[in-house]
């Protein structure tokens, strides 16, 4: 996908020198490094010989004057002394020079272990299972940055098995609200809660195993289709993954693969369009099953025809279960049970399809 970005908007000259000048101050770096310790023990001998050989010049010199406290022998058995020392000493240099490389390396990977967590979880969160699906946004207030509010005091109250659509301009918070929900971030002011408790207080992998959320850009990993949509439920059968993308109309385009389920698939989903990508996704989420469904912006890259199937399929799937759909696209949204019209980080207008068209407000404009 970059490469297609840096092409289109002719980078590829200035992105190839901008990666030679990092590549270059690389090397020139780890040159460096290697030169020091490369020269290390020539130098130690070095200095080292010539010490010894300035001592046997001074000595002899003595000898030479007749010094009476000076002789040959005792030259020998000092210098033989000197030698049983240089081993040991050019040792303890290169175990010194070893610990500094590997403590250099130490320091950086104890940094990142006592990294800080952004979500930190309570020593004894519950854990969230069986749940009915009521969700609470309590006076809730969210900042990515200090003094710019995303929400203010933002009320919503949702029934069990209630779908909820999100709509409204680019950058107003619906995004941010299914963020909250599932403590991809967690909130300045006020609580959000699941059936009356709140996320907070329960465990992040029985919150994110309840509530599945199929995001705008969907993920393919490096494997097989049947891989990817088992990714939520490793201990699912084939069957059950088969199952699934037929359910979701994926099975169609699926078989159409060169290997089928068993087709290998590149990292990002290379070689599929941006359809057959949210299709799998699909498969995926479906295959979870979990309590609470988020779709975000999750047909968007797919055909009319298709998208017509989907619906069907979801009306289907969410039929008991509490969803939360972003869309831009009003046909996804129509048969929600509330619409909300999201601006300026509170709630402009709800209501259904008909209620709202009848208003003859931000809704209506949108059509």
């Amino acid at each position: 996908m970059g490469e297609k970005i840096v092409k289109s908007y002719n980078r590829s000259q200035l992105n190839r020198e901008i990666y030679i000048n990092v590549h270059q101050d690389s090397v020139d770096t780890w040159l460096r490094i290697v030169r020091r310790i490369q020269l290390n023990t020539p130098i130690v001998e070095f200095f080292w010989n010539l010490g010894t050989f300035f001592l046997y010049g001074f000595a002899l010199s003595l000898i030479l004057q007749g010094n009476t406290g000076m002789d040959a022998g005792t030259v020998v058995v000092f210098t033989s002394y000197m030698s049983l020392f240089s081993g040991p000493l050019t040792q303890i240099a290169y175990i010194i020079q070893q610990l500094a490389q590997v403590s250099s390396n130490l320091e950086q990977v104890f940094d990142t272990i006592d990294y800080p967590l952004e979500i930190p979880e309570e020593e004894n969160a519950m854990n969230l299972s069986h749940i009915q699906g009521k969700v609470d946004f309590n006076h809730v207030t969210f900042q990515y940055e200090e003094g710019i509010p995303v929400l203010t005091d933002f009320n919503l109250h949702v029934k069990p098995g209630e779908t909820i659509a999100l709509v409204g301009p680019t950058g107003v918070g619906k995004t941010t609200i299914i963020n909250l929900l599932t403590r991809f971030y967690d909130v300045t002011a006020g609580e959000v809660k699941i059936d009356d408790i709140n996320v907070k207080q329960v465990s992040l992998h029985s919150l994110r195993r309840e509530v599945g959320v199929l995001m705008q850009d969907h993920f393919i990993f490096k494997g097989t289709v049947l891989e990817n949509i088992r990714y939520g439920r490793p201990e699912a059968t084939d069957q059950e993954c088969m199952e699934a993308a037929e359910l979701i109309h994926a099975q169609e385009h699926i078989l159409q693969m060169k290997d089928g389920y068993h087709h290998m698939l590149d990292e990002r989903g290379q070689g599929l369009s941006a359809g057959e990508k949210q299709l799998i996704s699909f498969a995926r989420i479906v295959l979870k099953n979990p309590s609470i469904v988020i779709l975000d912006e999750a047909t968007s890259s797919i055909d009319t025809e298709t998208e017509q199937l989907i619906k069907e399929a979801l009306d289907k799937i969410l039929a008991d279960k509490t969803a939360f759909i972003v869309a831009h696209r009003l046909s996804t949204v129509r048969s929600a049970d509330r619409i909300l019209y999201i601006m300026d980080g509170e709630i402009k207008e709800q209501g259904n399809h008909e209620e709202l068209m009848a208003l003859k407000g931000y809704y209506y404009s949108m059509q």
